[in-house]
């Protein structure tokens, strides 16, 4: 029995697999909904047979926004739009759904990363961006320094945007405190140089994480994970030992899960990237807390997962640029790994004959 295709639980939701696909960022919304891009992607992710499908980053309010494409849950006509492709998917496919609730803070107001990625103006379309302290991203705008009124402000969105992702049907939420984005500038202390109790000391920089995650598990129903990146990679900077703390934390409020990522907050860090790369990171968090963690970073064969699951670094894997590259990578490593899989019964007759017993409906 593969422990890659048993059934695992995240908080109450329990999944067919321990298969996830990652939030990935698409950079194609108009005004913050979902165009017929979103539905193509979202529609072929989810006849992958991963047990979870997590929805890109989805900002809670416009400044927010990475950059002028990406998706947006700042009002209910964009929770209602986003809805109707919660319920395209739900029609043709068993998938599990989540989404990724986030704010950009200091590295919004960029274009897409094929247009260069470069910091927008506000003649070309930008806007002014926000982060704990008024420090650039490399050579970006400087953002404004958040107020306590501008903090009261975001714990609110998120709120807001994790009823609106209740209602449009999403199965668990996940709040994006990786990457460089605004929770984690707030967890690092290269980007946070605050002086108040949101600033200084790990308990003071833990703090809007821990009060974004308690606002919005109060607000729902639904699982509510949290997404870190373990370390900045760089002196001084956000760390493993931050991480464990803020995983035990999460933990005692009632956190589904960690999804364990690493980097983002610094333009020029060298990371050193190769196969599991991010899974060591992954399994000192989970040696530490009981809640799952899940694993990234250069997963790219059935059996390096399932050696991730087997030995207990992790409890789940997600999948990102490789299941874009290979979206039925479940479908191949079921087969690899003596294991059956659900797919469409229109998809049925694509069984290759010596794999005779791979599907099932």
């Amino acid at each position: 029995m593969s422990h890659l295709f048993s059934e695992g639980r995240l908080g109450e939701l329990t999944l067919t697999n321990r298969i996830i696909i990652a939030p990935m960022c698409q950079y194609s919304a108009t005004n913050g909904a979902p165009s017929d891009w979103h539905s193509v992607h979202l529609g072929t992710l989810a006849q992958s047979g991963a047990g979870l499908l997590i929805v890109e980053a989805t900002s809670v309010t416009p400044e927010g926004r990475i950059s002028p494409g990406d998706l947006g849950i700042w009002n209910d006509e964009l929770g209602d739009a986003l809805q109707k492709e919660v319920e395209k998917i739900r029609h043709w496919s068993p998938i599990k759904l989540g989404i990724q609730l986030g704010h950009a803070g200091r590295k919004a107001s960029v274009s897409a990363p094929w247009q260069g990625g470069k910091s927008l103006s506000d003649s070309e379309g930008g806007w002014e961006t926000i982060a704990p302290s008024a420090l650039a991203f490399g050579q970006d705008r400087t953002p404004k320094a958040m107020t306590a009124q501008d903090i009261v402000h975001i714990r609110q969105a998120f709120v807001d945007g994790a009823r609106r992702a209740q209602k449009a049907g999403f199965d668990l939420i996940e709040l994006h405190a990786a990457h460089g984005y605004l929770l984690h500038q707030f967890l690092s202390p290269l980007a946070n140089q605050r002086t108040d109790e949101y600033g200084g000391s790990l308990e003071n920089r833990l703090r809007l994480v821990l009060e974004i995650f308690d606002d919005v598990k109060n607000a729902v129903s639904l699982p509510v994970g949290v997404r870190i990146s373990a370390t900045d990679w760089a002196e001084g900077g956000w760390d493993i030992e931050g991480s464990i703390q803020l995983a035990k934390a999460l933990e005692s409020r009632g956190c589904a899960y960690i999804h364990v990522s690493t980097g983002g907050l610094t333009p020029a860090q060298k990371i050193p990237v190769s196969p599991n790369y991010q899974v060591p990171f992954a399994q000192q968090i989970q040696h530490q807390v009981s809640i799952p963690t899940i694993a990234v970073g250069l997963i790219t064969e059935p059996e390096q997962a399932e050696a991730i699951i087997a030995t207990g670094q992790a409890e789940f894997i997600a999948l990102a640029r490789g299941i874009l590259f290979n979206p039925r990578w479940p479908w191949h490593a079921a087969a690899k790994l003596g294991s059956k899989i659900a797919v469409a019964p229109q998809y049925q007759r694509s069984e290759p004959h010596h794999l005779r017993g791979l599907f099932s409906v």
